[in-house]
Parts: structure tokens; C-alpha cells; sequence
């Protein structure tokens, strides 16, 4: 919840994606958190981050996906 509120002052395009009514989604996260279904679990570009603060989304999109930006 924290992340998602953050991100609605960011101006960053994103989609969310609900482990718990998408099985292929919890599979994918499964399969980069250890096992865990960890949310929240952020792919920018194919670089996941389990649990991202904020400061470490931004500075992976403005690395790797720096079209997102608005």
C-alpha cells in the first residue's frame, strides 16, 4: 500500500497486477522472491525488485526504462 501511494505522485505509468486472481503472476513472482509470494513485487523492463522502496523503483527505471517517466 505505502508503494502504490507513493507511486501516485510519481507520474510513473504502471499496471497492477493481483497475485492472488492471477496464477501466472503469483508463478512469476514465486519464482523471483525465493518462493514467496512477496508483493510488492515491481518488473521495470525485466529487472524485478521484491519489495522496492520508492528510491530503488525510480532509480531502476530511470536506468532501464526511462520512457516511463512522465
Amino acid at each position: 500500500m505505502k508503494l502504490r501511494l507513493r507511486l501516485r505522485f510519481a507520474r510513473l505509468r504502471y499496471t497492477e497486477v493481483n497475485i492472488w486472481r492471477d496464477e501466472e503472476a503469483a508463478a512469476f513472482v514465486r519464482s523471483v522472491a525465493n518462493g514467496n509470494e512477496t508483493v510488492p513485487t515491481v518488473t521495470v523492463a525485466g529487472h524485478p525488485l521484491i519489495n522496492p522502496s520508492k528510491r530503488q523503483l525510480m532509480r531502476t527505471v530511470e536506468t532501464y526504462a526511462p520512457h516511463l517517466l512522465a
